[in-house]
């Protein structure tokens, strides 16, 4: 599984890679829902451990799935911004990634906000900082590749994560497993 390597993470500071803890933490997140049929999965799974995350909604299925993502707050874990369309901040003007972003903050209301691929240009970074606290993260689990098993992405996670990592997971349908 590829990573960023931590020279690019100490070079590019704005964006947030790792939080720091005194405590022994991971900080979870999921990325491109809420989903009707994943999404309340991984909360009673949360639920079950007494964790809370972090959810980076796309405004599109925040719009369809209203009543998913008022659960996802309701039981108290932090939204963030994924943009309305996911785009891609490399393929994109910036004009438009900030209208989209904008789009998406007026549904979800969060201060976080997470570049769909973690793609994203040096100008639309210093456009948003101003508004947002840009995340990205430590570890990304792949969990999306059916050629991942859940037990392999285990073991990567306590190979490759540190103390206050930032570990990606993806509340959609072909990462349910």
């Amino acid at each position: 599984m590829r990573q960023v390597p931590e020279l690019v993470k100490q070079i590019w500071r704005t964006p947030v890679w790792r939080i720091k803890s005194s405590e022994k933490a991971l900080f979870i997140t999921f990325d491109d829902g809420p989903n009707p049929y994943v999404t309340p999965q991984i909360l009673e799974i949360l639920d079950a451990h007494n964790a809370k995350a972090t959810f980076f909604c796309v405004g599109e299925n925040v719009k369809k799935y209203s009543d998913v993502f008022e659960m996802v707050k309701s039981k108290g874990h932090n939204v963030g911004n994924h943009t309305y369309s996911h785009l891609k901040g490399t393929k994109t003007t910036t004009k438009e990634y900030i209208e989209d972003i904008k789009k998406a903050s007026n549904l979800i209301q969060s201060k976080l906000f997470r570049p769909p691929y973690g793609k994203i240009k040096f100008r639309q970074i210093n456009r948003l900082k101003k508004d947002f606290k840009i995340i990205l993260w430590d570890f990304i689990t792949y969990d999306y590749n059916s050629k991942k098993s859940p037990n392999e992405i285990i073991r990567e996670i306590k190979r490759r994560s540190k103390n206050g990592s930032i570990v990606v997971f993806h509340d959609s349908e072909k990462a349910k497993e």
